[in-house]
């Protein structure tokens, strides 16, 4: 059983569209050299290039190989394919192709940009790769919460037989120690534990002070409270400890006078401070780990603090002044309403790092019994009735 080939005239879809021009659907091919075969639309006023392929507006076609034993486009002689006086792209010689002044990339002499053996390169502000690195000896700006921000000094290095966190102050010959104001101690009279930012002469900042003791202990046993001193670092790293045990300190009773002790790292004795039984001014012996005497604080009858300094001189063995612990004036209002303190400490640049972190804690001892009020009241007294 046979189909016809073209169903249009026997009632087929044609879909729309198809019209003069068109083949219909299912037509047979127009045979060659005869008329009425199908003919193409004319292509909209486009005339295709000659020689065959799509041309878009504005394209120049490129000189094609001629076939075997035609023409060249090229000129006799093998000259330049561009138009006289255009001149190469390209440099003469045969030179770097980049704009005068701009450089190669590349090392000169032709060597490889990348490092020896193939290794990657090292990030900005790092040591190249194979060399060690050194140590970080600047600490932080930011120590998080609780802690002031700011710079701080840097640790000096390769410092030997130094306790650990001991070797800023082998660089510096004064401290600046400042007290925390506490609001709710300046208007309630509350006593809270204090706290103190210590800085050398420059204004960097070297360790940060707290103290440790419970609500009860301050508040009922006042400047003559005992307390544990914890001096941080800015990674809050302990690098001192300070410990004042519960003692008098009136000429009445000499054989319990004040005492501190001075640990660095904590645990380990590095230095003591003992109040020296006197009535008319006050006197501290400065001990070493082994118990000896090494230096003496000397200070003054009356330690009222009238618009000036109050002095303690750190004097040697021989009588000889080597420095001093002084008590600053803050100004009237700090004065009056609390009990925020401005401490100096000067010493030799070359004194044992342990004697100056025993007389940073004489700092401490020496604030806590002439200079701490109780209940925002004035306690200070002529000698050491």
């Amino acid at each position: 059983m046979s189909f016809p080939m073209n169903n249009v005239n026997s009632g087929g879809y044609a879909p729309p569209g198809f019209g003069a021009g068109y083949p219909p659907p299912n037509a047979p091919p127009a045979e060659s050299g005869g008329g009425g075969g199908y003919a193409p639309p004319p292509m909209m006023g486009f005339q295709p290039p000659q020689g065959g392929g799509y041309a878009p507006p504005g394209y120049n076609p490129v000189p094609q190989n001629p076939p075997f034993g035609g023409q060249s486009p090229y000129p006799p002689g093998g000259g330049s394919p561009y138009p006289p006086g255009a001149g190469s792209p390209y440099p003469p010689g045969g030179g770097a192709q980049y704009p005068p002044g701009a450089g190669s990339p590349y090392p000169p002499g032709g060597g490889s940009p990348y490092p020896p053996g193939g290794q990657p390169y090292a990030p900005p502000g790092q040591p190249p790769y194979g060399q060690p690195q050194q140590p970080i000896i600047t600490q932080p700006g930011a120590a998080g919460p609780g802690f002031p921000g700011g710079d701080w000094m840097s640790m000096p290095a390769g410092i030997p037989n130094c306790p650990r966190g001991l070797e800023y102050l082998t660089t510096i010959d004064q401290l600046l120690v400042k007290q925390k104001v506490e609001l709710l101690e300046a208007f309630t009279g509350f006593e809270t534990n204090n706290k103190f930012s210590i800085k050398n002469s420059l204004g960097q900042k070297v360790y940060y002070a707290v103290e440790d003791t419970d609500c009860c202990t301050r508040n009922m046993c006042g400047p003559l409270r005992p307390f544990d001193m914890k001096i941080l670092d800015n990674y809050k790293n302990e690098v001192i400890h300070l410990n004042r045990p519960l003692a008098c300190d009136s000429c009445c009773f000499p054989c319990c006078l004040q005492s501190m002790e001075v640990t660095a790292p904590p645990g380990n004795l590095i230095g003591s401070i003992e109040q020296e039984w006197s009535i008319c001014s006050p006197s501290f012996k400065i001990k070493n780990h082994s118990g000896e005497t090494v230096l003496r604080i000397e200070g003054p009858f009356c330690t009222f603090s009238l618009c000036g300094d109050v002095e303690f001189q750190v004097v040697s063995l021989t009588g000889e002044k080597i420095g001093k612990i002084s008590k600053q004036w803050s100004g009237l209002a700090r004065e009056l309403f609390t009990d925020a303190d401005f401490f100096g400490i000067t010493f030799p640049m070359d004194l044992d790092v342990r004697m100056k972190a025993t007389l940073l804690g004489a700092t401490f001892l020496i604030d806590a019994m002439f200079f701490e009020k109780q209940g925002n009241r004035e306690g200070d007294r002529p000698g050491m009735f």
